[in-house]
């Protein structure tokens, strides 16, 4: 993985589920030290992380995490409306977007990937197969993809 700026993460992780976050960030272990996760459990806190405001004021919000894995249901603002707001705005409408959800109902991966969602995983309760689903996710994104260069970038 690059190197991760001070102050920054390399990965978003959206869930309000406290045993979600720790199956979660327990199975990225290997591959995102846990201090390079940053945790949000709402909707609310995550938008807020991303674009530096509530908690986050005077984030810079240059340095966005490589991977943002969001759930569905979450409280206050939903996944899927988290999910049209982060495509909406230029500084982070080609941030990578994971669904990691408990459902499986199409209309909800179809829904997803119409908002432009990268991926839609199901959560598993057999801890070994999401386990190894998730590296698998994680080592893509953080490890082999070749992210864009950030807006501010471009002009230059």
């Amino acid at each position: 993985m690059s190197s991760i700026p001070v102050g920054s993460h390399a990965l978003l992780l959206i869930e309000d589920v406290p045993e979600d976050v720790k199956l979660i960030t327990t199975a990225l272990r290997n591959i995102v030290p846990s201090e390079q996760i940053q945790v949000a459990a709402s909707g609310e806190e995550g938008l807020d992380y991303l674009f530096g405001r509530g908690a986050f004021v005077g984030r810079d919000t240059r340095y966005q995490p490589a991977l943002v894995m969001l759930d569905l249901t979450l409280p206050r603002i939903d996944g899927l409306e988290v999910l049209r707001q982060v495509r909406a705005d230029p500084q982070t409408h080609v941030l990578p977007v994971v669904m990691v959800s408990a459902s499986s109902q199409q209309r909800d991966i179809r829904t997803a990937a119409q908002l432009g969602a990268n991926s839609f995983v199901r959560k598993s309760l057999d801890f070994v197969s999401f386990s190894e689903t998730l590296t698998l996710l994680a080592r893509y994104w953080l490890e082999l993809n070749i992210p864009p260069p950030h807006p501010s970038a471009m002009t230059r």
